[in-house]
């Protein structure tokens, strides 16, 4: 058992830092790109269905394990159903931290585009080492100045900023989480309603909202409108990697967590339709395509339509800087929450302090995250994506985002649902409930979510080798990047081959138990 254990000073902050890790960038630019890339309001009804049938009861199990235990993601599990459980466990912190090391890269970009409002990002007249952008532009181009970064060695220095700062949040566990969420939080909410109530204001804003909200029911018949709402709520409401369990740990055995899973969930969906809202106004007040990709939506195609909302160069730097503060802020969150999962479990496995087990995932996390971020140019044509640090970013998202909280999530329900028993968990959840859980949530987590989570599993498997892609090759080798044609087979390899073995071993250690 943890010694000298720390609480969460109040529940006001274990429901910042919840919400926190649940609110961050898949909120801002990923809900608004599947929503767009899935017929706008089309997606509601997939959406809202995942959150009641899907994210709400998930999260209520990985709450209910963190009181129920005391232990983080790992030893929880272990305690209620054995070895198995805890091979779960770390199979899911190794996803979530390879997760952690790009989310980290993506945030750096994040760092230098906000320092960029203040310097070239809104000029003209610059240029990208690659054969499209080596003219200078006549006007400001976000996507020139974005190639131009992630080929220097400048994403370095932010991305040591981000893991400093999240060291500096985790120093002291829930207290000075605690502070930093009192703080980011509030400050995440007042910058996104404000652009919302600008994007609102300007001619041709209302337009998108009217496509936000207004339901294309031929578009819900499309079985991927389905797959997106789903892979949304599951990253959406950090769920399958560990977050949820440790920090309800840290409460105590009396805590509601139906309530507690309930105000999660509804303030991590409020703040995406707010999100929506924005970013959809924006959209068509500029006739702007993201064209479904979030890495173009928040890096390209918004800076764009910020460039248009003045013609006062400082009025565009400001709203700039307040989207990228707000990407940094909401990506900042959420790190901190996914390198607490592995902290948590380091310090309850191997009975360490937190320093020695903040340093170890520290020091580990920035080597990988430069490792996503190197800048060497392998397709000066940009066929693909550029440098190699992006080309790593992109292979490492598509499989671990794609499988791995899929396939943790398919274990972590049939392990309580089958092995513990779902109704066991359901029983100790009601104790301290207002809003008892009946027999229908035993049926979703032994029955429906099992079914639809191997729906969703072999229908994704399926459609990697469909004959629409490139039939028989993994993700990624369409690039054909002589020299570097191994990257499709290798990061999928890597992320497998060092999940179990990770597992395996740290599973098989003797559990010592520490402070956290």
């Amino acid at each position: 058992m943890s010694k000298q254990r720390k609480n969460w000073q109040s529940k006001l902050g274990f429901i910042l830092a919840a919400s926190g890790s649940a609110i961050g960038l898949g909120n801002i630019v990923f809900f608004s790109s599947n929503a767009y890339q899935y017929g706008g309001g089309a997606f509601y009804l997939p959406y809202f269905f995942a959150l009641f049938f899907l994210g709400l009861p998930i999260m209520i199990v990985e709450f209910g394990m963190g009181t129920m235990t005391h232990q983080s993601f790992p030893l929880a599990l272990r305690k209620l159903v054995g070895r198995r459980g805890e091979f779960v466990g770390w199979w899911a912190i190794f996803g979530s931290t390879l997760i952690t090391m790009y989310y980290v890269v993506i945030l750096g970009w994040a760092l230098g585009m906000l320092v960029g409002t203040f310097g070239s990002l809104f000029e003209p007249g610059i240029t990208a080492p690659f054969t499209p952008f080596t003219e200078p532009t006549a006007e400001p181009s976000a996507i020139v100045y974005f190639f131009d970064m992630i080929a220097s060695w400048n994403p370095v220095i932010y991305i040591a900023i981000i893991w400093f700062a999240m060291g500096w949040i985790l120093r002291h566990g829930t207290a000075s989480i605690e502070r930093a969420v009192r703080w980011f939080v509030p400050l995440m909410w007042l910058f996104m309603i404000g652009l919302a109530v600008r994007g609102l204001t300007l001619e041709g804003g209302l337009d998108g909202i009217m496509y936000l909200f207004t339901p294309d029911f031929a578009g819900i018949a499309d079985v991927n409108v389905w797959r997106g709402a789903f892979s949304q709520m599951f990253f959406s409401l950090s769920l399958g990697m560990g977050i949820m369990t440790a920090y309800a740990s840290y409460l105590p055995k009396e805590a509601d967590q139906v309530n507690n899973s309930m105000l999660v969930s509804f303030l991590n969906c409020g703040f995406e339709f707010i999100a929506g809202t924005a970013i959809f106004a924006l959209l068509f007040v500029f006739a702007l395509n993201p064209a479904g990709s979030t890495l173009s939506l928040s890096f390209f195609v918004i800076p764009q339509g910020i460039n248009e909302l003045s013609t006062s160069p400082w009025i565009v730097r400001f709203f700039g800087f307040t989207f990228f503060l707000l990407m940094v802020m909401a990506g900042l969150t959420s790190a901190v929450s996914l390198a607490e999962a592995f902290v948590s479990a380091l310090i309850d496995k191997l009975g360490i302090t937190r320093m020695r087990a903040l340093t170890l995932v520290t020091v580990a996390g920035a080597i990988g995250s430069f490792c996503f971020s190197l800048p060497q140019i392998i397709d000066v044509g940009l066929s693909g994506n550029g440098t190699l640090g992006l080309t790593l970013l992109d292979v490492a998202d598509h499989w671990v985002f794609n499988y791995s909280l899929l396939f943790v999530g398919l274990s972590e329900v049939i392990l309580i649902g089958w092995v513990l028993g779902a109704g066991t968990l359901r029983e100790a959840i009601n104790q301290h409930a207002r809003l008892k859980l009946g027999v229908w949530f035993e049926v979703l987590i032994r029955y429906f979510i099992p079914g639809l989570l191997i729906f969703v599993i072999v229908l994704s498997l399926k459609s990697e080798f469909s004959s629409d892609a490139k039939a028989g090759v993994p993700y990624g080798s369409a690039y054909d990047i002589p020299g570097y044609e191994w990257i499709p087979y290798a990061i999928p390899l890597i992320w497998l081959v060092g999940s179990i073995g990770f597992a395996w071993y740290i599973s098989g250690l003797k559990t010592q138990g520490g402070a956290r």
